[in-house]
């Protein structure tokens, strides 16, 4: 006994035993008892200390416990009982399994507050949902992980998407689910970068800041981006509307932005309160967010619009309508082109009895020639017998082959009685999947609807400014309405009034014309303009330089519409800054996330230095 220990006899001395331990004895594991069973995934282990009895008792082993449970008796050699094996770790789907569980009732908010915003669009145009829906988002954020953070923002951008976007059927439902979970994307990075920026002091204007920066990523990527749901768009008749003359459609998203995060502020001030109502300074705080939110609402209306003008020019819209809606609204060939040139026939006879004045020129929409009149000697002769009868110049809408084999040109053209096609504006921004293909060779191998566009549109270079008759009127068409440089370029080049000529049969009754429209709305105040909406088969309209929609067609009918408009010269406040505004505000708030993560960081570190000190 010598060589592993020493024991005092029983007799000499009352004490408990003390063994000096071989180290190999110390370290090595009794082998486990089959009987006892494992140690349920996630429960504490239960100790494995052994304790030692007086001896000498006479009843059995001196540690209380059996051999087979790791105790010790004397004359044998003891050591400590190891410790249980660890629970095995869930796997991957159990973790998801168990993360979805915590977090469905979060996720559930979250998509209930992106519908909210949904229907702050048009065809609803309930604009106050907007703030709602940036409060509750805002407060999802609160004490939240980036990767919920993530998650959340997800969850509250792709149900928002899929109904602002449910226009986009007529193509397919694949479509909208997609294109809805790309756009979905930034409002994932919007919400990962929100967590941490809600620890600064001044958090609600670094988190509307971060709205702008989720917009101008999402107007410009991928492929030229895609501007549909920004917050300007759903408040083109709101109190913050007229902010757009000062900083365009982004200082407007950050307005909106702003009024929310400051909901969110006040919201979360009064759940402070409840448990001491009359803490005053929590109560001062609340009230000073939402005073701060009415302000940011109501600032707008301070706002002068300019809209006097000294020139004006005479108009008429011709809405020639189409067979039927969807996608194959074309129907038989030249049948468009003849519906645009027998309505322009009808205005021509009234103009010559006298039921209506003569303009000074007419706008036809995109597409309104379904032919390429030079290579279609047939649509160029319908084209020049309209224009002639009518007797003043006449932007026609028309798809030009070229500028190679591969390639066709979405066109307005000024047609004048006397000489012709002259002028032309060719559309700078083809939309992807809509007018081209990227990836051609590749994509058309696994998505066979792509062939339905046999050829790729060709992008102009140049602005859309055209001498039409006594007017020089800036052409932007479809689309392009949506892209705050194309509109601001043209506007800068020296267009005195904007005419959007559009195409909305595919997407006809589904409430997209209503959404374009009010684009529309937001430009004429942002540029201080008159804009002439000239669509195929509706939503034809004039809007006055304040965003008043003073005439407007119904959808699929056969209308013209007649109206006396401002050219204006001066330029507003958003004209001259440009984008300077939108890279502002987004640096703004890019710098505001990674200075909360620098921030976070350091207090991280600096609490791991104080435990290691302790």
């Amino acid at each position: 006994m010598a060589r592993y220990g020493r024991l005092h006899h029983p007799a000499t001395c009352r004490k408990a035993h003390t063994v000096r331990l071989r180290p190999e004895a110390a370290t090595a594991a009794p082998p486990a008892d089959p009987a006892v069973p494992e140690t349920a995934p996630g429960a504490e282990p239960a100790p494995q200390t052994a304790t030692a009895t007086r001896s000498g008792t006479g009843t059995g082993s001196g540690s209380g416990r059996s051999p087979a449970e790791g105790g010790a008796t004397a004359g044998e050699p003891a050591g400590t009982a190891a410790p249980q094996a660890a629970p095995p770790r869930p796997t991957r789907r159990a973790r998801f399994a168990a993360v979805s569980r915590r977090m469905a009732r979060s996720s559930a908010v979250a998509a209930v507050s992106g519908l909210a915003l949904a229907a702050a669009f048009p065809p609803y145009d309930i604009w106050p949902l907007s703030l709602v829906a940036v409060a509750a988002f805002t407060l999802l954020m609160r004490g939240r992980t980036v990767r919920q953070g993530a998650w959340l923002g997800f969850a509250f951008g792709w149900p928002f998407f899929i109904w602002l976007l449910q226009w986009l059927h007529t193509v397919g439902w694949d479509a909208v689910v997609g294109l809805a979970a790309i756009e979905a994307g930034f409002l994932a990075v919007l919400g990962a970068c929100t967590v941490p920026v809600m620890r600064l002091p001044g958090w609600p204007a670094w988190a509307a800041c971060l709205w702008v920066t989720e917009e101008l990523a999402r107007d410009r990527l991928p492929f030229g981006g895609f501007p549909w749901g920004r917050l300007a768009f759903a408040n083109t008749g709101s109190p913050f509307t007229p902010l757009a003359a000062l900083g365009g459609a982004p200082l407007v998203t950050f307005a909106v932005a702003l009024s929310g995060t400051l909901l969110a502020a006040a919201a979360l001030a009064l759940a402070r309160l409840r448990p001491d109502p009359r803490d005053l300074r929590t109560a001062l705080s609340a009230g000073a967010a939402l005073a701060l939110s009415a302000a940011v609402l109501l600032v707008g209306l301070l706002v002068p619009l300019p809209t006097n003008a000294t020139d004006h020019v005479r108009i008429a819209v011709v809405q020639g309508n189409v067979q039927q809606p969807g996608l194959h609204f074309l129907g038989r060939p030249m049948m468009i082109l003849d519906n645009h040139v027998q309505a322009t026939l009808k205005l021509a006879a009234d103009i010559k009895s006298g039921k209506v004045p003569k303009p000074d020129l007419v706008l036809w929409p995109e597409n309104s020639s379904d032919l390429d009149p030079f290579t279609h000697p047939e649509a160029y002769d319908k084209i020049t017998q309209a224009v002639q009868a009518v007797g003043v110049p006449v932007l026609v809408g028309v798809l030009v082959d070229g500028p190679d084999a591969d390639h066709v040109q979405n066109e307005g053209i000024v047609w004048d009685p006397v000489k012709g096609p002259g002028a032309h504006y060719t559309k700078q921004h083809p939309v992807p999947f809509g007018e081209y293909v990227p990836f051609r060779k590749e994509l058309t191998k696994v998505i066979s609807r792509l062939d339905e566009i046999p050829r790729d549109f060709y992008p102009g270079r140049t602005t859309g400014v055209l001498q039409i008759g006594p007017a020089r009127l800036g052409d932007v068409i479809c689309f392009e309405v949506a892209y705050d440089g194309i509109v601001r370029d043209t506007v800068n080049a020296g267009a005195r009034a904007i005419v959007v000529q559009t195409n909305n049969a595919t997407y006809g009754r589904t409430g997209q014309p209503e959404q374009q429209l009010a684009m529309s709305k937001l430009r004429a105040i942002e540029h201080g303009r008159a804009v002439v909406t000239a669509a195929t088969s509706g939503i034809s309209a004039i809007v006055a330089p304040d965003g008043k929609i003073e005439q407007r067609s119904k959808e699929f009918t056969q209308e013209v519409l007649d109206a006396d408009i401002p050219l204006r010269d001066g330029t507003t406040l958003a004209d001259r800054v440009g984008a300077a505004p939108e890279w502002t505000l987004a640096m703004v708030g890019l710098l505001s996330c990674a200075a909360a993560v620098a921030l976070g960081r350091r207090e991280r570190t600096r609490t791991a230095k104080g435990h290691e000190q302790q």
